[in-house]
C-alpha cells in the first residue's frame, strides 16, 4: 500500500485534532482519550486510508449518538465521558492492523477486511448495548435464555442485537468490496456475540472489565473477518 501523501496526512492530522478538541470540550472524551483517538484515527489512515478513516468516524458518531439517546431510561449514572482505554478497547485492534497493513504490504486487503470486521464488531457492540436499553422489550441472559434486567453483562434484547447488526451492515457497506459486505456483518454480528457471552460469564465474576471486554469483541470480529477471507 503507498503511503498516504503529506497533504493527505496534514488534512486528516487537522480533522482528527478539531473531532479530538471538541470532544474534549464537550466531554466525551477526556483529555488522555482524545490524544489517544489522534494516535489511533491517524495510524488508521495510515494503513486503510480514507475508507478506514470514515469507519472509524462513522463508529465515533453512532456511539455518540446512541450514548445519548434515551439518556432518562438508562440511568443518571449512565456517562458518556470515554477515557483513553476505552479508546483502545474500540480501536486499538483496528489500529495494529493498520500498522501491520504499512509493514506488509502484500497483504493489505486482508488486513483492511480484518480492521473493518473489528470495527464492525464494536459498533455492533455498542449500538446493540446502547439502544438495546431503550428499545428492548425482552431482554434475557444470553447463555440461558432466561428474563433479566436491562443492562446488565450478558444480556440481550432482539431489537438491540437487530440494530446491532445493522450497525455492523453499515461499516461493512462502507467498505463495500464484493464479497466482503457479508463477511464483515458476520463479523460484527459474530464478535457483539462473543461480547455478550463474555459479559455473562467472566464480566459478571469480575475476572475481567468491560474494556477487556470490548477489546475482545473487536478482536473477535477482526479474527472472524480473517477466517472469512
Amino acid at each position: 500500500m503507498l503511503f498516504p501523501s503529506l497533504f493527505n496526512n496534514i488534512i486528516i492530522l487537522t480533522a482528527l485534532i478539531i473531532v479530538a478538541v471538541l470532544s474534549i470540550i464537550t466531554k466525551k472524551l477526556t483529555v488522555v482519550a482524545g490524544v489517544a483517538a489522534v494516535v489511533v484515527g491517524w495510524v488508521i489512515f495510515a494503513g486503510a486510508g480514507y475508507v478506514g478513516e470514515l469507519q472509524l468516524f462513522t463508529f465515533f458518531v453512532l456511539s455518540v449518538l446512541a450514548t445519548r439517546h434515551g439518556r432518562a431510561l438508562k440511568g443518571k449514572t449512565h456517562g458518556e465521558i470515554r477515557d483513553a482505554w476505552q479508546v483502545l478497547a474500540n480501536g486499538g485492534v483496528a489500529a495494529v492492523l493498520a500498522a501491520l497493513a504499512m509493514i506488509d504490504y502484500n497483504h493489505t486487503e486482508l488486513y483492511t477486511l480484518m480492521i473493518s470486521g473489528s470495527l464492525a464488531a464494536a459498533i455492533a457492540d455498542t449500538l446493540s448495548s446502547e439502544l438495546g436499553m431503550v428499545y428492548g422489550t425482552r431482554t434475557f441472559n444470553i447463555l440461558t435464555f432466561r428474563k433479566e434486567a436491562k443492562g446488565l453483562d450478558g444480556v440481550i434484547s432482539i431489537e438491540g442485537t437487530l440494530i446491532g447488526a445493522f450497525g455492523a451492515f453499515i461499516i461493512a457497506f462502507i467498505y463495500m468490496w464484493d464479497r466482503s459486505l457479508w463477511i464483515i456483518t458476520l463479523a460484527g454480528v459474530g464478535g457483539n456475540v462473543i461480547d455478550s457471552v463474555l459479559g455473562a460469564t467472566l464480566e459478571r465474576k469480575k475476572l475481567i472489565g468491560n474494556n477487556t471486554v470490548n477489546f475482545l469483541n473487536t478482536l473477535t470480529g477482526a479474527l472472524i473477518a480473517f477466517l472469512l477471507f
